[in-house]
């Protein structure tokens, strides 16, 4: 099961209250104050961790608690800090308020950002002695810790990303490429989630996303597709995935680039790769018509094979120039 949005409700710990104590001993006389100082209250931080590729990873926890810091003690002992509570988030997590305004953007391995900071520890009466007064009986209470919802969107980091109509053969060619194991079927939206798979080429390799398929409209909220747009946004380039065997194939295509660009207008301009899949169905006027248009797409058949290794080479082509730590941009959208 795939989950991309989640709400979450953070609250820190309360620093702890100072104490109002005074030192009597034997033989030691106007001891004078000794309450201690409060601990300070935990806080919560959100950190990226690799082994998370979902936000349903994260359990489902809908409120999390830091523990509260320990009041001070006698003899100026400082109270115990709370153990700051740390909440697991998938690479590419974006962090949104009540409002809808982007408050961190979570794309790096170990990366971490305090959601809700602890509160810090109270002053105990110690701080309070001055020669005038040498018996205070003031303290400070600890302040509160911080609460507050947060909005939790992931969009997949991947290298590339595929992006085709329904029942054009996508999760087949990811099949064929790659590690990734979408679902097939001889039906329209089979794939119902965004799948990653690995693709080895001459000892290196670059992650893939299956997104399901679009429908014209889609950037306007038809279909089924729409809602997984925003995953385009982090690949660093594009596999058009056309179904050769159609007779408008290359329509097919400019309907695509036109929805990503009405979605976003920087996803119009990622470079891209056009497999023209299915070939082993055969239909070489596709082909023609993308050429006349000034493409050059690539012949592919998940089911024999043809031109996956070429189709391969030509991805490796597009995502070797790229840096792994500027693989997206984050929309506003």
């Amino acid at each position: 099961m795939f989950l991309d949005e989640k709400v979450i409700e953070v609250r820190s710990g309360k620093g702890g209250d100072g104490l109002c104590s005074f030192r009597r001993e034997k033989y030691v006389p106007l001891g004078g104050p000794d309450g201690g100082d409060g601990g300070k209250g935990a806080s919560v931080i959100l950190e990226v961790n690799e082994q998370y590729t979902t936000l349903l990873d994260m359990g489902h926890t809908k409120i999390y608690r830091a523990p509260n810091g320990q009041p001070g003690g006698t003899n100026r002992c400082t109270g115990a800090s709370g153990k700051d509570l740390i909440i697991s988030v998938p690479c590419g997590t974006l962090v949104k308020d009540s409002q809808g305004h982007i408050l961190a953007d979570l794309t790096e391995p170990g990366q971490r950002w305090v959601a809700a900071r602890g509160g810090k520890g109270g002053l105990g009466n110690c701080h309070f002695a001055t020669p005038t007064l040498q018996a205070p009986r003031k303290t400070i209470p600890g302040q509160p810790g911080e609460k507050r919802e947060l909005f939790l969107e992931l969009k997949l980091m991947a290298d590339v990303g595929l992006v085709g109509f329904p029942n054009a053969g996508k999760s087949s060619l990811v099949n064929k490429i790659s590690s990734g194991r979408p679902a097939i079927g001889d039906y329209p939206f089979t794939t119902l989630e965004p799948v990653l798979g690995i693709v080895s080429v001459h000892n290196k390799s670059f992650v893939l996303a299956d997104i399901p398929g679009l429908i014209e409209g889609a950037s306007e909220g038809r279909g089924l597709g729409h809602q997984f747009l925003k995953h385009i946004e982090r690949t660093h380039s594009l596999l058009f995935v056309i179904d050769s065997f159609e007779e408008d194939a290359y329509q097919k295509f400019l309907i695509l680039k036109q929805e990503l660009k009405e979605f976003h207008p920087k996803l119009a301009e990622k470079p891209y790769v056009i497999a023209l899949n299915k070939a082993d169905l055969g239909n070489e006027e596709a082909l023609k018509t993308f050429k006349e248009n000034g493409e050059n797409p690539i012949v592919t058949s998940a089911i024999t094979g043809e031109g996956c290794e070429t189709l391969k080479l030509a991805l490796d082509k597009l995502v070797i120039p790229k840096q792994k730590k500027s693989s997206g941009w984050a929309s506003k959208k």
